[in-house]
């Protein structure tokens, strides 16, 4: 009976632990997470442009920023042709 208990105990944690897991993956790839960093990071490049007394630095912040837009939102379509074509098992 001790032995049983010991392997329900450990697929319980495992299934935490997998549920842990899913979670972060969820987070990774979702839009919130994308949106949340495009706006930390056009408020981390009008910082540099205040600093470095550049011009307009809240219209040529939104450059950098679709930039890192663009990228994550093609990064799908670019993976599926990377594993069909090149990463074959």
């Amino acid at each position: 009976m001790d032995k049983i208990n010991q392997i329900t105990k450990e697929i319980e944690k495992i299934k935490i632990r997998n549920s842990k897991v899913e979670a972060d993956k969820a987070w990774e790839t979702s839009f919130s997470r994308k949106f949340l960093i495009a706006i930390l990071t056009y408020f981390v490049v009008i910082l540099f442009f205040k600093f470095a007394n550049l011009s307009k630095p809240f219209i040529n912040a939104i450059i950098p920023t679709l930039g890192f837009l663009l990228s994550t939102l093609s990064i799908p379509f670019f993976k599926k042709i990377w594993i069909k074509n090149i990463y074959k098992k």
